[in-house]
């Protein structure tokens, strides 16, 4: 069972720049060992190994252990996960936008008609 759940740990987990750059490696390069992945980085081996750990848990990397080595891969569903969710944040704030692009309209036609209405008014009075 991930120690991770749901996007906003995801997004968490992202945040941090080092993570963020391995995940674009793997998915850059495809399969990588952890030397591969670690001799890319400042950063010590056991501190990449720990990146990696999270990564692994929070299944946005995944492992092959195959002999000695592992080999981790980028999993698209998780990627796919994050997709979705951004183009249903997206979908949502496009129709709030919308709406307030309707209510706005709405506004300044009614603006414009109280306007009219009220220079009307004032052009009656002046010629009585």
């Amino acid at each position: 069972m991930p120690a991770y759940h749901g996007h906003m740990d995801t997004f968490a987990i992202l945040a941090e720049p080092t993570r963020r750059s391995i995940v674009g490696l793997v998915a850059r390069r495809g399969t990588l060992t952890a030397t591969e992945i670690g001799g890319r980085f400042p950063s010590s081996l056991p501190a990449i190994s720990q990146h990696l750990k999270v990564l692994r848990d929070a299944e946005i990397l995944t492992v092959e252990q195959r002999g000695r080595e592992r080999l981790y891969s980028l999993n698209i569903g998780a990627i796919d996960r994050i997709d979705r969710w951004v183009k249903e944040t997206k979908e949502l704030w496009d129709a709030r936008l919308d709406r307030l692009d309707k209510l706005l309209a709405t506004a300044e036609r009614q603006s414009k008609s109280l306007k009219k209405s009220h220079t009307s008014k004032r052009s009656k009075l002046k010629n009585h």
